[in-house]
Formats: structure tokens, C-alpha cells, sequence
């Protein structure tokens, strides 16, 4: 399906008023793009599998399938977050069964949208860790390898949720990622046995290796310019 992304970007691109494609791009992409993509405050995914472009707005979320014309809405109910001046944007994703996922930037809650029926349940996480903070996520991502979810806090904890959206486990790190604003699943270095996870901040990027067990991480300042990320989280950081 990698010929599919082709289409779906030009879409994207046509729509570059709201933001920009989800795909591989490296932090030089051209500035006028990434202002456009970071005054529209919004979270694109390009899932090519499904031929679907998701678009994660103040209003809601947007899908829009290669074969129609009209792009779909899909309102959240109960979504909560507060505004980009005060916090990173929350996070879309996409899961292993094509569904979209969206979360509160303020709470530990995930909405899941079916990939079928376009339907959305909310998915309040039991935390095993800072129930006394507002925890909320400004970066989520499937790790098929891990068969997990990974999500970053802008506080900068990192936590494994699993694949049915019930328990999120947080894993201790070795050093702090403040102001933490996305991640994405990288691929492991030669000595390496699993992938790492790359996250990006306002300020600086980390490279995280997990511990076997997933309870640990040790965290190393490094760019993530080898990295998948949206067009809007390439201009997150500050100037």
C-alpha cells in the first residue's frame, strides 16, 4: 500500500490551510508549510492501509477517505483540553485495527474511534503512578513490537498502556523530558535487541531504550530527525 500515501499527501496538501501530511519528513521542510501546519493547531495521521487521512482539530476529529470526496466529522464527546498556549496539543494516533485514537491533554482518558462505524467510546485509564497530578498526554503511539501503546506526558513521564485502553503503567526514566510534546516508535540500533522510542519537546528531543520489562528507560538527548513525525509536531519546538 505504499503507493497509496502518494495520493493521501497530495490531499493533505491541498487542505494545507488546516496542516500538513503525515509522513516521513525531516526538519527541513519548508517553513511557510510548517508555520501553516502550527497556526492551525492540528494532528494529522495518514493511515495507507485504510486510504484514510485523520485530523485531530479543536473541533473534533476529520476523516476523509481517498475513494469519496466528502470528508467525514467525528465529534468526541466528553473530550477535555486546554489550549496550546498552556499545554502541547493532545495526541492522535492510529491503532493496530485502523481505528484512530485521540487524547485529553489534561487527563488520563483516550477516546477510540472505530475504523468501521466511525462510533467513539471513552477509555478512562486506571494510572498505577501520580493519581494526585492532572495527568494528561500530548503523545501517543502503537508499538506493534511491544504490543502496546507509549505515551508521553508534558511533564515528561512516559507510560505503557495497553492495547485495550483499561491501565496505564508508568516507567520510571532516567533522566527528566520536560515540556515533552510527541513520540514515535524508531527502529533499534545494530547492538540493540528492541526498538527505541523517540520523543519530541519543545526544547529538545530524547531517544528512550526501554528495559526488557518495560519498567525502566534510560533517556539520551538526541534529535529525532530520522523519525516519522506530522508536520505540526516538527514545528513544535520553541524558537
Amino acid at each position: 500500500m505504499r503507493n497509496a500515501i502518494a495520493p493521501l499527501c497530495l490531499l493533505a496538501a491541498s487542505i494545507i490551510a488546516l496542516g500538513g501530511c503525515d509522513r516521513r519528513v525531516e526538519t527541513n521542510q519548508p517553513s511557510r508549510a510548517a508555520a501553516a501546519a502550527n497556526e492551525a493547531n492540528v494532528r494529522y495521521r495518514v493511515d495507507a492501509t485504510q486510504g484514510r487521512i485523520w485530523w485531530l482539530t479543536r473541533e473534533g476529529v476529520f476523516v476523509h477517505d481517498a475513494k469519496t470526496p466528502q470528508k467525514r466529522f467525528v465529534p468526541i464527546p466528553g473530550w477535555v483540553s486546554v489550549d496550546v498556549a498552556y499545554a502541547c496539543l493532545p495526541a492522535l494516533a492510529l491503532g493496530p485495527k485502523g481505528e484512530a485514537l485521540v487524547t485529553s491533554n489534561v487527563l488520563p482518558t483516550v477516546w477510540r474511534i472505530d475504523p468501521e462505524t466511525l462510533a467513539v467510546s471513552e477509555h478512562a485509564l486506571a494510572l498505577d503512578a501520580d493519581q494526585d497530578k492532572d495527568v494528561g498526554f500530548s503523545g501517543l503511539v502503537y508499538s506493534s513490537e511491544h504490543a502496546a501503546f507509549f505515551a508521553v506526558s508534558e511533564f515528561g513521564s512516559l507510560w505503557k498502556i495497553d492495547p485495550e485502553l483499561t491501565r496505564g503503567e508508568k516507567v520510571a526514566l532516567s533522566a527528566p523530558m520536560a515540556k515533552a510534546c510527541g513520540v514515535a516508535v524508531g527502529a533499534p540500533q545494530k547492538a540493540e535487541r528492541l526498538s527505541r522510542l523517540c520523543v519530541r519537546g519543545r526544547q529538545s528531543d530524547w531517544t528512550v531504550q526501554l528495559a526488557p520489562d518495560y519498567r525502566s528507560a534510560s533517556v539520551r538527548t538526541a534529535a529525532c530527525i530520522d523519525r516519522p513525525w506530522l508536520l505540526s509536531q516538527v514545528t513544535l519546538r520553541s524558537e
